[in-house]
């Protein structure tokens, strides 16, 4: 089941779960696509891998299976993500 978090994992930006604004990486890292295309430029500071817009939960199962009310709020240490974003961002994600 797909962990639907209510924030950008860097700056904090609110992300419900009906936002057109969440990224998502196969591990389900949770950004705000300002951060995705200005800061991490498609490049997850976790995992390396490309982010792809979250899908929203229908409705008439967020009762069944809401969204995590953990909030992760970890902002990039750019000066550490800089090497991997450098070795990476040229990279089709697909082929990293």
């Amino acid at each position: 089941m797909l962990e639907i978090r209510l924030n950008c994992e860097n700056c904090d930006t609110p992300l419900p779960n009906d936002s057109t604004e969440a990224m998502i990486c196969t591990f389900e890292c949770t950004y705000c696509i300002n951060c995705v295309e200005n800061i991490l430029m498609n490049v997850c500071p976790n995992c390396g891998g490309g982010f792809e817009k979250r899908p929203t939960r229908p409705k008439a199962l967020l009762k069944k299976h809401p969204p995590s009310k953990e909030k992760v709020f970890n902002p990039v240490n750019i000066e550490k993500f800089e090497k991997v974003l450098n070795r990476k961002k040229n990279i089709d994600p697909r082929k990293r």
